[in-house]
C-alpha cells in the first residue's frame, strides 16, 4: 500500500507560552520551529483523511491545499486534538456530503457533548454534519484501508493510536503495553510523540521516545508532539540516531 503522509501539525499545547516568549524557538525564523497543533494528513490516492483536527485546523487544511476529506481519526478528546471540528462543514458544503468520523465510544459521547448543535433534532441551517462512527481496538475500514488501532496510555486516559500497512501513529502516550508493542513491529514508518527533553507525566519525553524506537526498529521515525521546549530543529536533529528524525510542519513522507 502506498500512502502520502503530510505532518500539518507537530506542536502541542503543552509548553506553549500564549504571549511574547524570549526562547529561540519562539523567536526562531526557521520555518522548521513553526509548529501547529499536532495533525496528520494521509492520503492512500482515493481516500484523504486525517488524525485529529485541533484548533488549527481551518489554517491547516487552507496551508495545505486540502481539496477534500473522506474522514476524520479521533486519538482522544482533549481539546487541542478536537477543537477544529466545527470547520468540517466546508468539506461539508463542497463535498454535499457529511463528514465520517471514527473514534473510541468515550470520545464519540464528549464529541456529542461539546458539538450539542451539530447533533440537534432543530439542527441550525450550515451546523456541521458529522457522522459519527464509534470504534474499539478492533481493526476497522475506510473504503479499501485496513486501520488498526493501538492502545496506549496518556496518563491514566486511554488513547488510540493507528496503524495502516506498514506505518504507524502514535501520539499524547507515556506507555504502550507489550502486547500492543507487538503490533507496532515491522514498520516502514512510526511516528511518535516527544514532547521535550525532560521527563513528563503523560507524554513521552525525548529519550522515552527514542527507547520504543530502538525496541520497535522501524526503518524511519518521526518525532512530533513536540513542545517549545524540545529546542530548535537545527539543535536537535543533528543529535538524533540515524533513521529518527524531527517532523516538521508541511512535511511529506512516501511509505510503501
Amino acid at each position: 500500500m502506498n500512502l502520502t503522509l503530510q505532518f500539518l501539525g507537530t506542536g502541542t499545547s503543552q509548553g506553549v507560552p500564549m504571549i511574547a516568549c524570549p526562547c529561540k524557538v519562539c523567536s526562531s525564523s526557521d520555518p522548521k520551529d513553526k509548529r501547529l497543533r499536532s495533525s496528520l494528513l494521509i492520503s492512500s490516492g482515493t481516500k484523504n483523511f486525517l488524525i485529529d483536527a485541533g484548533p488549527d485546523f481551518r489554517y491547516q487544511m487552507l496551508r495545505a491545499g486540502v481539496k477534500s476529506l473522506d474522514a476524520i481519526l479521533l486519538t482522544h478528546e482533549h481539546r487541542d486534538h478536537i477543537a477544529g471540528l466545527d470547520d468540517v462543514r466546508a468539506f461539508n458544503y463542497f463535498q454535499d456530503s457529511p463528514t465520517d468520523l471514527y473514534a473510541e465510544k468515550r470520545v464519540v459521547q464528549e464529541i456529542e457533548h461539546v458539538f450539542a448543535y451539530a447533533f440537534s433534532d432543530q439542527k441550525y441551517p450550515g451546523a456541521p454534519e458529522i457522522t459519527l462512527h464509534a470504534i474499539d481496538e478492533k481493526p476497522f475500514s475506510i473504503g479499501e484501508i485496513s486501520i488498526h488501532p493501538i492502545r496506549a496510555m496518556h496518563h491514566r486516559l486511554p488513547v488510540l493510536g493507528f496503524r495502516i500497512g506498514s506505518f504507524a501513529y502514535i501520539t499524547d502516550a507515556n506507555h504502550i503495553e507489550s502486547m500492543e508493542m507487538e503490533k507496532l513491529k515491522n514498520l516502514n514508518i512510526l511516528v511518535i510523540n516527544a514532547l521535550r527533553p525532560q521527563p513528563h507525566l503523560s507524554h513521552f519525553c525525548l529519550q522515552e521516545a527514542l527507547e520504543v524506537i530502538r525496541l520497535l526498529q522501524p526503518t524511519r521515525a518521526y518525532l512530533t508532539h513536540i513542545s517549545h521546549q524540545m529546542g530548535c530543529y537545527r539543535d536537535i536533529q543533528p543529535r538524533l540516531p540515524k533513521g529518527v528524525f524531527l517532523a516538521f510542519d508541511g512535511q511529506i513522507v512516501h511509505c510503501t
